[in-house]
């Protein structure tokens, strides 16, 4: 599997439309956290741009988990392959075995 970074910009207006289907994005995206296919997911806080750490087996991969994002046709988005991602080893609580 790859990781891929995607860059993802959203219009400044948001529509009706745009909003309703906020709550299907998330759905989406919590369901894609806890397969792992995401990795991280970061919304500035102007609400323009989202970056997006996903894993995929290639380009067309990445696009076809990319189409099926509910605020898809809003989104203008570029990516990158990325060598690595390193986050924190403090992310999660240590396991306390009782």
């Amino acid at each position: 599997m790859k990781e891929y970074m995607i860059s993802i910009s959203f219009p400044e207006e948001w529509t009706e439309e745009f909003i309703d289907l906020i709550p299907s994005q998330r759905n989406h995206i919590d369901h894609l956290l806890s397969t792992g296919k995401v990795l991280s997911y970061s919304l500035a806080a102007d609400r323009t741009m989202l970056w997006v750490v996903m894993l995929a087996n290639n380009e067309n991969d990445l696009l076809t988990i990319v189409s099926k994002f509910p605020l898809m046709k809003y989104m203008v988005i570029d990516y990158l392959e990325l060598m690595f991602h390193n986050t924190s080893a403090n992310s999660f609580p240590p396991l306390i075995y009782n």
